[in-house]
C-alpha cells in the first residue's frame, strides 16, 4: 500500500484524489495540506477520505511529522513546485508534481538532482498523454505510414474570464511564472515533444495580452519552432480563444493526420496538382491502423496515476519524468525570450544564460499590465482542463 500526501488542495487537486480514489487496493490518501487548511478539511470532507486524514498548514510540519508518506502528489502554484518537491524528496519521499515542473531550468535540474541523490521516483503531471487520441496519434506517428513530420501545428487554445487573474498568485511573473505558453500550452508542448521524440533547435515568438489588463503576464502567444532537419512547429498558446478549441495537426510527407481525428492524404497528377479523393490506399491503411489500436484503460490525471503507481510498484520509470518536464520548460523559455528579446533564440539553452534561472527571466519579463489587486480565493471550484 502506497501512502500518499497532497500539498495543495484547490481545485486541481480534486483530479488528483478522484484518480487515487479509483486506487483503493493500492494507495491510500493519509495526508493534507494547505496554507488554507480549511480547504484541506473541505477535500477531506468532499471524498470522505476519513477522520485519520491528517491536515496540515505547511508541507514542512507534515514532513516531520510521524504520519508515514511513501508518495507526495505536489498541486500548488508554480513558484513553489521546485522547493516542495526537493523538501520532499530530500525527506526520502516520492514526488508526483503538478504541471509546470517548475519555473525555470535551473529548478528543473536541481529537482532532477534531489531526485537521483535520494534515489527517488519524481513524475511530472502532463495529463493529456493519457487520452485515447493523443496516445493513438503517437502510435501513428511513431508507425512512419504518414511519412516523416514536416509541419506541426499546436492549438492551446482556452479562454478565460476576466477574473481569473484575480486570484493571488496567477497573473504574476513572480508566481505564476507567465501566462497560458507556461500554464496552459504546457499539455500540448510535452505532447509535441513526446510525438516528436526530439527538441527544436530555434524559436520565435510574438507575446502580447489583449484581454486582462489584471495581469503582468501574456494572454495569447504564437511561437514557431524550428528543428534541426528543417521541418517546423507553430504553437498558439491562448486564453483568449472562445470555444476553448485545442489539438495537434501534424503535416506529414505522405498524408495528414491530427487530433481530434482527422486524415488526409494527397497524391498528385503529372502537373503537380492533387487527385480527386486523394491517396485512397493510405487512407484506408492509416484509418485501418488507427482503428486497431486498443483504447486506454484510464484516461486524464487517472491513467497518468496508475502508470505512476505501476512506476513505483515496478521500480521502472514512469512515462513522464522529470526530464520530460524539464524539456518542456525549455521549449517554453525559448518562447519567453524571444518574445522579450523579438528575435530567433537557439536552443538548448546555456546553464551560464540568464535566462536559466527565475529571476532572470523574471527580471527580463515584459510586463503588459501591473495587477494592482486581487483575491485569495474563488469560491467555484468547477474548472476545465481539455480533452486534447
Amino acid at each position: 500500500m502506497i501512502n500518499v500526501a497532497i500539498v495543495g488542495t484547490g481545485n486541481i487537486s480534486n483530479l488528483h484524489v478522484q484518480g487515487l480514489l479509483e486506487f483503493p487496493e493500492r494507495c491510500k490518501i493519509v495526508a493534507l495540506c494547505d496554507i488554507y487548511p480549511n480547504k484541506a478539511e473541505s477535500i477531506k470532507e468532499k471524498y470522505n477520505l476519513g477522520s485519520d486524514v491528517r491536515v496540515f498548514a505547511d508541507h514542512k510540519s507534515m514532513l516531520a511529522s510521524d504520519v508515514k508518506i511513501d508518495l507526495v502528489h505536489v498541486c500548488t502554484p508554480p513558484y513553489v513546485h521546485a522547493s516542495i518537491s526537493i523538501d520532499c524528496m530530500n525527506a526520502g519521499k516520492n514526488v508526483l508534481v503538478e504541471k509546470p515542473m517548475a519555473a525555470s531550468l535551473e529548478e528543473c535540474d536541481r529537482m532532477l538532482e534531489a531526485e537521483k541523490k535520494n534515489n527517488v521516483t519524481l513524475g511530472v503531471i502532463a495529463q493529456n498523454r493519457f487520452r485515447d487520441g493523443v496516445y493513438k496519434l503517437k502510435q501513428l506517428a511513431k508507425s512512419g505510414l504518414a511519412g516523416k513530420i514536416c509541419l506541426a501545428r499546436v492549438d492551446s487554445q482556452w479562454w478565460r474570464a476576466h477574473c481569473y487573474y484575480d486570484l493571488w498568485w496567477r497573473g504574476t511573473w513572480e508566481k505564476e511564472g507567465g501566462g497560458p505558453t507556461l500554464n496552459h500550452a504546457v499539455h500540448h508542448i510535452d505532447m509535441l515533444n513526446w510525438i516528436e521524440e526530439r527538441s527544436p533547435v530555434e524559436a520565435t515568438a510574438v507575446l502580447t495580452n489583449v484581454m486582462h489588463d489584471n495581469a503582468e503576464v501574456e494572454d495569447l502567444s504564437l511561437a514557431c519552432l524550428k528543428y534541426e532537419d528543417g521541418s517546423v512547429a507553430e504553437v498558439i498558446s491562448s486564453v483568449v480563444s472562445h470555444g476553448e478549441e485545442q489539438g495537434i495537426t501534424l503535416q506529414c510527407a505522405d498524408a495528414k493526420i491530427s487530433m481530434p481525428w482527422s486524415l488526409k492524404a494527397e497524391v498528385g497528377m503529372e502537373n503537380g496538382f492533387p487527385v480527386d479523393g486523394g491517396n485512397t490506399e493510405l487512407i484506408e491503411k492509416i484509418n485501418k491502423f488507427y482503428d486497431e489500436l486498443p483504447d486506454l484503460k484510464y484516461e486524464g490525471h487517472t491513467g497518468e496515476i496508475d502508470d505512476y503507481l505501476s512506476a513505483l510498484e515496478n521500480g521502472r520509470k514512469p512515462l513522464i519524468t522529470g526530464e520530460d518536464g524539464k524539456r518542456t520548460i525549455e521549449v517554453i523559455t525559448a518562447i519567453y525570450v524571444a518574445g522579450f528579446e523579438k528575435k530567433t533564440i537557439s536552443l538548448p539553452i546555456a546553464e551560464n544564460s540568464e535566462y536559466y534561472k527565475a529571476d532572470g527571466i523574471q527580471k527580463n519579463a515584459v510586463h503588459f499590465y501591473e495587477k494592482k489587486s486581487f483575491v485569495e480565493n474563488f469560491t467555484e471550484e468547477k474548472i476545465t482542463v481539455g480533452n486534447y
